[in-house]
């Protein structure tokens, strides 16, 4: 089954090279307008979006990201993040010195999803209007420095970068797990999708073969248990804690 819709996102790859051609005020409008529709748990909207466009701006947070170009050369560069900063302050004048729970686990989740599934919306209506994205982890690297660059306040936590722009280069698409691996019925079928990746780990190898020319061919489970081994980003539960997220 398609349709236009379905054939945008089976269409999706991230873009890391843009032509230098700006996004228009009403394009970005337009696409943070669509991510303010996503679903949000009880309608708390627990987030906000930083449009930096500022080039010394991009340079900087690109370092801080890893030294990654293509966050100083898109023209727009979205920071996404979880905002439980705004919901305490307009909360003040109605609880009038009651106990809240804005610091709780519950509402940090709630933040967090809340996030991932506006920047989803607002990714599909970018590259509904030609233009191309690529997510950024990266700014998680140096999270307090970006924090304090952006001047965010308590309990706001940079989630993850946007790129934004026309792409001059697109990249081939990346094969995902079979749908058996992620798609359970009336239960978690734990024996099955373990068994589906060693079809996935054959077709990822075949992929890795042919864009690299024989290079690499490393299979998904052999690089998932590499990512694991590695101690990445250790800093964020102590940078979180500091943000005032996560106290109950």
């Amino acid at each position: 089954m398609n349709n236009e819709t379905i054939s945008l996102l089976m269409k999706h790859t991230s873009v890391r090279q843009f032509q230098d051609k700006p996004v228009s005020e009403e394009q970005l409008a337009a696409i943070i307008g669509a991510g303010q529709m996503a679903s949000t748990s009880s309608n708390v909207q627990a987030y906000s979006v930083i449009a930096v466009t500022d080039s010394a701006l991009q340079t900087k947070l690109a370092v801080l990201a890893g030294n990654q170009p293509y966050i100083e050369q898109c023209p727009i560069f979205l920071v996404w993040c979880a905002d439980l900063y705004r919901l305490r302050e307009v909360s003040q004048p109605y609880v009038q010195g009651a106990a809240t729970y804005e610091d709780s686990t519950e509402n940090f989740i709630v933040a967090t999803v809340d996030v991932a599934l506006a920047a989803q919306n607002a990714a599909i209506a970018a590259e509904s209007l030609g233009l191309g994205i690529v997510y950024i982890g990266g700014i998680r690297n140096r999270i307090a420095e970006v924090s304090e660059l952006l001047g965010l306040p308590e309990l706001v936590y940079p989630l993850f970068g946007m790129c934004i722009g026309y792409p001059a280069a697109t990249n081939g698409q990346r094969p995902r797990l079979p749908l058996p691996a992620v798609l359970h019925r009336n239960g978690y079928n734990a024996e099955t999708t373990v068994e589906q990746v060693k079809v996935y780990d054959e077709v990822t190898t075949d992929y890795l073969k042919e864009r690299t020319g024989g290079a690499s061919s490393t299979p998904w489970s052999a690089l998932m248990a590499k990512r694991l081994a590695e101690p990445t980003r250790l800093h964020m539960k102590d940078f979180l804690l500091k943000k005032g997220f996560l106290q109950k």
